[in-house]
């Protein structure tokens, strides 16, 4: 029992001797920071986030973190009197276009080396889409190209136009994965008139932030040509070229699917108002948006106004190098009429299918159900052609005379859809056609002497295929 209570005695004995040169101030509380309040991250711009908060008791300093995954990183420490933090991206620390970023601010005391309570979550902001760098727009005949750069987080581009001091126009809205350039073509809802100044800018957009990026404002223009339509000659009678002829043809080219009876009147005795309109119609690239790899024309019999059939093709095409406004006297007929059709104008020279020997550049090709145009003959004598048959309207090859389907042709055709026109090929990716497009078809070869409505300047008549095309998409 003695023993028991000296030890209590020595023990209080020697902790009062020990604390008693203890300053007063170690007895006191410990300096723990109180939690921060967050008031607001704000994006300033596409690089630079304010983050703002209340003051805490006790705090020395405010570390500022960030995090666009899990796991928070500590970005800086800023003094005890701040209460707002400019954040500017680097590459230590960047914002990234069509991310979502975190921020929050921890106290800090030095005395006590302890941190305080912080949001834990954090505060978000949505960094859109970067700005699209324009490169360059370009036109052949009645089509401009518009080019840029892939922007950080865009998933769609937005596509507008205007003239100079007007309001700029939606054209298009492409997906992000279908390429960084875009032919506008001239059209009922957005026409291109010869000898007119356009202005392009494209616009990212983020779809599952539903953000815009910010855009140039003053764009790329360019000068439509003064001769984009035919000219009427010193005879009354209106000319085109060849190259005029083709180009036209790929106007609608990967935007328009088969339809029976597309480009034909509501009687089905010849062309329907699409067929007889300057410029390809909204309404196709409209219908062809909403198809599936599994598109089977056989459903949409009829739907005149939503495609284009063979004739109806070849008939628009002619119209749009014969006019220069709407509703006059359109060239939709029965598919094997159509060569001696334009051969008794006068425009060419015909031939039956057993006498054709060779394929030019502009060859009006009809037989019994359906008329095919002439891109150009390749070396092994296989021909790429320009046509619409199920699934639409798009650049074919023949197989060679011998019968052998890995043709030139095939491949110059299969690689231009792919590379021009992704989204139809990845839908619609074959390109062959035939040994019937070499034996059944009657021939209609253009006049271009000058003595009737066409000529051929550039001189395809006298390139291959693989010439014509490198020229047509120059």
């Amino acid at each position: 029992m003695i023993r028991k209570y000296f030890w209590k005695a020595f023990c209080f004995c020697f902790l009062g001797l020990f604390f008693a040169g203890v300053p007063l101030k170690v007895w006191a509380q410990v300096e723990i920071p109180g939690k921060v309040t967050l008031k607001e991250v704000k994006l300033m711009a596409s690089n630079q986030v304010l983050i703002t908060w209340k003051k805490t008791e006790n705090a020395d300093i405010y570390r500022i973190y960030y995090r666009s995954g899990s796991d928070w990183e500590g970005v800086v420490n800023v003094d005890a009197d701040e209460t707002s933090y400019l954040f500017r991206s680097c590459r230590e620390f960047p914002l990234k276009g069509g991310r979502t970023y975190y921020f929050t601010v921890r106290p800090y005391n030095i005395a006590s080396k302890s941190f305080g309570a912080y949001h834990k979550k954090g505060k978000a902001v949505q960094i859109p889409p970067a700005k699209v760098k324009l490169l360059k727009v370009t036109n052949s005949g009645r089509t401009n190209t518009i080019h840029w750069k892939k922007a950080e987080g865009a998933t769609h581009y937005c596509i507008y136009y205007k003239k100079k001091g007007e309001a700029w126009k939606r054209i298009e809205t492409l997906n992000g994965n279908t390429g960084t350039s875009y032919q506008h073509i001239t059209s009922d809802e957005f026409p291109l008139k010869a000898g007119s100044t356009y202005i392009y800018t494209v616009r990212a957009y983020n779809s599952s932030q539903k953000l815009y990026g910010s855009y140039d404002k003053n764009g790329l223009s360019i000068k439509m040509p003064k001769e984009n339509f035919p000219l009427k000659g010193v005879d009354g009678k209106r000319r085109s070229t060849l190259k005029k002829l083709l180009l036209t043809g790929l106007e609608p080219v990967g935007t328009t699917v088969y339809v029976w009876g597309g480009g034909w009147n509501e009687a089905d005795t010849g062309a329907g108002k699409e067929a007889r309109n300057i410029g390809v119609s909204t309404r196709w690239k409209t219908f062809f948006l909403q198809q599936t790899a599994a598109y089977d024309y056989r459903n949409t019999r009829y739907q005149i106004h939503d495609g284009l059939d063979c004739s109806g093709f070849i008939g628009w095409c002619i119209y749009n190098i014969r006019n220069v406004s709407d509703g006059k006297t359109g060239y939709v007929m029965l598919a094997d009429k159509m060569a001696k059709n334009f051969a008794d104008r006068g425009w060419g020279m015909y031939r039956a299918s057993w006498q054709v020997t060779d394929y030019q550049a502009g060859d009006i090709m009809s037989s019994s159900g359906h008329v095919y145009m002439v891109v150009g003959q390749c070396v092994d004598g296989s021909v790429v052609l320009l046509h619409s048959s199920p699934p639409g309207v798009q650049l074919c090859g023949t197989c060679t005379p011998s019968g052998n389907m890995d043709s030139q042709a095939v491949k110059l055709a299969s690689t231009y859809m792919k590379k021009y026109y992704p989204l139809w090929y990845a839908k619609f990716p074959n390109c062959v056609k035939g040994m019937s497009y070499l034996e059944d078809y009657a021939q209609m070869r253009w006049k271009t002497d000058g003595s009737s409505v066409m000529t051929d300047p550039e001189g395809y008549r006298k390139m291959n295929a693989k010439q014509i095309l490198a020229d047509l998409f120059a």
